[in-house]
């Protein structure tokens, strides 16, 4: 009876877990069955026309076997970017200054949160377009090698080894660590040996010696690849040796695919692939190929799977004629449904972990406390002459002044999302001493030797003063208009999570603006319109400036010469695709910059405090910048501009202190200033807390322990040709001049003080380990960190770099006290490249481990060790 009663119960149970057996109409549904599995099923059940889809970043829907459409095209350089509400970090090469990889990778932690929450919000919508998926291009881990180019600001900085460091935080940071899926896809670009100019780099071909290749510019990439398991590498612009880095035999298949093992996914950076076959006259491009077929073929037998473009589409047509096998094109298919089979894109919620993070994270009050840390830690301290800072917060009357300070959008930087609030570098220094009077005054534009009145209350309409505006819930204006107003300006900048108006949509929509400007002046004006995905103004019947279907925020102006009293119809059209809606549009007149009126109205202030340096809409990718020592987003020189130089020289000639917070991407030349100034704080592009983090430094609330990731050089003199990409010359690790301010450099409110440094040996196998034992003594009376960096001189390698970075440490000591600090050595840092086998090995001999504060000798000691 027992044996009999156990037998139904057993049947009862199978018979149960039979029903609760969930059944799927695919076995690529399943996800009990292995992932080759499922990706053989998919594959198999996909028409050629399909498959060619599924090859280019806007893969279109599968409706028969329920695929929605997915675009892979996503960023996340600083927090989650150009999809509405997100937490914006510190530009990347701010968070490199920080030379701490431990809390960027809880930054990018946080963003892949961000990230997560933000596309299962998106999918229950059933929102599926740009900057919503899971497969972020980020990071950018190019070499720094000139201060000129503008995309720098995206990078880690110079060094090769600090480009690794930070760049393996990052991945591991936005992959996560569950055993079965993937938080979401990090992406190393742009591979390889790219770094400018933006102007030629549709078909600009390097050249570079092989021990530069494998000692600077693919150590990173290595890095990302066999530490980090990067799932995503983006081939570059450029050719290098004669071939596109799209299509290059050597990049990516004898490097990347056979040396390094990398079996995931090659895409394309944007539009590369169009780079082999097309002619434009405007933009000089590769033109190795005679048609998009031939290039688009060529591409894919290289490994590059995805294309970002529309050339993969002739793939179709390939392989009809037998140009190219459909077995070929499964090989990147298998790679680019294994990717979003690990990602969990044909999983149900339920058993996707990352499914459960809530959408309460996306700029959460603990990512904006890790905001405004990662900005504290990233500040430089440059100069600090007589200990003008701290400031006291008993001060009676503060002066600021700069085209930096009342700013948010230049604290955003490039690639950037949208928070909700953004403090400026003027309300965080009234918020820091809200009992001093604190006057502001603009003083100077960046660049321009003018400045430029508003004349927008000149503009009336029907129905009294401002623009009427019309919106249409679609691209193209048609039909009736969902919204009818008025609008006194037109200044948007919603993040794509803010309506423009009422009933308006966030995206896929359009607006026309009409008005009447009546000249209150004789003279020229400057209409000045920017925005985002396309914009056009016409004046009378002029189309006076277009930018239509743009991928990126851009701008134009348009100069008109009017009469007193007369009036000039205005209509601006404006569309919106994906991503932020953004539109700006003034009118202005010119006048010059009034040194003397700026002097008298700050001269009896306590401190003056200029807030200059560059901006975001002057250096970034391929731009179209107007202005003196600017080209298409790079710099043609690395001074301060010189309208700024010049109100600096007046500000300082008042005798009161002087204090420089100096924001930039990238190097400058200030060398007058490092002269003149009291104080120079370098603080980058900030992020969204960049003001608060200037006023804690400023007013002595966070002791700073930045670090330059870059060499700042004393002019453009010192630099080689900015399309030379020899490393001679360049960087701290071959420079042989002395530069402003070296690599590792940043000054504190604390002097510390290195101690008892010795080896654990001072001879070793070439196979071992060593270990650097050392003190840090904190003498000053704040606590405070220091960066302790390691470098290593290898006089067994003549051609090699006068030293390199192979070890950093940011350690926190407490006022008064030491901290004890021990960093491991590892065989592969004592490497040198053999010219002759072009590979790498450990040379026998006598080394020098540098130990210190900077790169220049004068901040390092130095320790014997001896390899067998």
């Amino acid at each position: 009876m027992k044996k009999l009663s156990f037998c139904l119960c057993f049947l009862l149970i199978l018979v149960l877990a039979g029903c609760s057996r969930k059944t799927y109409e695919y076995p690529f549904r399943n996800p009990d069955l292995p992932t080759e599995e499922r990706i053989e099923d998919l594959l198999k059940r996909l028409t050629l026309e399909e498959k060619v889809g599924q090859m280019m970043n806007q893969t279109p829907s599968v409706e028969r076997l329920g695929i929605p459409p997915y675009d892979w095209w996503n960023e996340a350089l600083h927090g989650v970017a150009r999809a509405g509400k997100a937490t914006v970090f510190p530009q990347a090469i701010a968070l490199a200054a920080t030379f701490d990889d431990a809390d960027l990778y809880t930054t990018f932690s946080m963003v892949g949160d961000e990230a997560r929450a933000k596309y299962h919000h998106y999918q229950k919508l059933k929102e599926y377009d740009r900057y919503k998926g899971l497969t972020f291009w980020t990071p950018n881990i190019n070499i720094f090698r000139d201060p000129r180019w503008g995309r720098g600001m995206e990078t880690y900085g110079e060094d090769p080894y600090l480009t690794e460091r930070m760049g393996l935080a990052v991945v591991k940071g936005l992959q996560g660590d569950d055993p079965n899926y993937f938080k979401t896809h990090a992406c190393a670009k742009h591979y390889a040996v790219h770094s400018g100019p933006e102007w030629n780099r549709h078909s600009f071909d390097v050249e570079v010696s092989p021990r530069d290749l494998w000692e600077t510019y693919l150590p990173a990439f290595e890095a990302l690849v066999k530490k980090g398991h990067v799932q995503e590498v983006m081939c570059a612009y450029n050719r290098y040796e004669g071939k596109p880095c799209c299509g290059s035999d050597k990049l990516l298949v004898d490097i990347l695919r056979n040396a390094w093992g990398y079996d995931d996914i090659i895409l394309s950076d944007c539009g590369a692939i169009d780079d082999f076959w097309q002619k434009d006259e405007n933009t000089p491009r590769h033109e190795t190929h005679p048609d998009r077929e031939s290039a688009s073929v060529d591409a894919v037998r290289s490994g590059t799977d995805l294309e970002c473009g529309g050339s993969y589409r002739s793939l179709l047509e390939a392989v009809k004629k037998g140009t190219i096998k459909e077995s070929e094109l499964n090989v990147s298919l298998r790679r680019l449904l294994r990717g979003r089979f690990e990602l969990g894109m044909f999983d149900p919620d339920e058993r996707v972990p990352y499914s459960k993070i809530p959408y309460d994270v996306v700029e959460s009050p603990e990512h904006i406390a890790q905001a405004l840390k990662m900005a504290r830690k990233s500040m430089v301290l440059l100069k600090n002459a007589d200990r003008t800072l701290p400031l006291s917060k008993g001060i009676r009357k503060i002066a600021v002044v700069g085209p930096n300070a009342a700013d948010s959008t230049m604290l955003w930087a490039n690639y950037n999302g949208f928070p909700t609030h953004t403090v400026t570098i003027l309300e965080g220094i009234r918020k820091k001493v809200p009992d001093a009077e604190v006057v502001y005054v603009l003083g100077c534009n960046h660049t321009d030797d003018f400045m430029i009145k508003d004349l927008g209350a000149s503009v009336t309409n029907p129905s009294g003063t401002g623009f009427a505006a019309e919106f249409y819930n679609n691209e193209s204006f048609e039909g009736e208009p969902v919204h009818t107003g008025t609008v006194q300006s037109l200044h948007y900048t919603t993040g794509g999570n803010t309506q423009f108006a009422p009933k308006v949509n966030l995206t896929h929509f359009s607006a026309r603006f009409t008005g009447t400007f009546e000249a209150p002046l004789t003279g020229e004006v400057e209409f000045d319109i920017s925005g985002n995905d396309g914009f056009r103004l016409y004046v009378g019947e002029e189309k006076a400036a277009e930018m239509w279907t743009s991928e990126y925020t851009g701008s134009r102006k348009y100069k008109l010469k009017v009469e007193e009293g007369r009036k000039y119809p205005l209509k601006i059209e404006y569309l919106q695709k994906t991503g932020s809606a953004d539109l700006n549009f003034t009118i202005g007149a010119r006048s010059a910059v009034d040194y003397a009126g700026t002097v008298a109205q700050v001269k009896d202030a306590d401190v003056i405090i200029f807030a200059g340096g560059i901006s975001p809409r002057l250096e970034g990718e391929e731009m179209p910048v107007d202005a003196e020592g600017f080209r298409k987003g790079d710099r043609l020189n690395i001074e301060v501009p010189k309208v700024q130089h010049e109100m600096i020289k007046s500000l300082e000639a008042t005798g009161k202190p002087l204090v420089y917070v100096c924001c930039t991407g990238s190097p400058l030349a200030i060398g007058w200033e490092q002269e003149h100034a009291d104080a120079i704080l370098n603080a980058w592009y900030g992020g969204q807390e960049g003001g608060t983090a200037v006023a804690d430094i400023l007013f002595g609330d966070y002791n700073p322990a930045g670090r330059l990731p870059v060499t700042f050089y004393r002019s453009a003199d010192q630099l080689p040709d900015f399309e030379d990409y020899s490393m001679k010359g360049r960087t701290y690790r071959y420079m042989t001049q002395k530069p402003l301010y070296p690599f590792g450099y940043g000054l504190s409110y604390s002097t510390y003080t290195y101690k008892d440094a010795k080896l654990s040996a001072v001879s070793i196998e070439k196979d071992q380990p060593v270990t650097l034992m050392f003190k840090i003594e904190n003498k000053g009376a704040m606590d405070g960190e220091e960066v302790a960096q390691v470098y290593l001189k290898n006089p067994n390698d003549p051609e090699g770099p006068l030293k390199a970075l192979k070890a950093f440490r940011r350690v926190p000591v407490k006022a008064g006290e030491s901290a004890e600090v021990s960093i491991e050595l590892k065989p592969e840092s004592f490497r040198s490249f053999n010219d002759r086998t072009q590979t790498f090995e450990v040379r026998p001999g006598e080394y020098t481990v540098l130990l210190g504060s900077s790169s220049d000798d004068r901040d390092l000691q130095g320790l014997k060790l001896t390899i067998q």
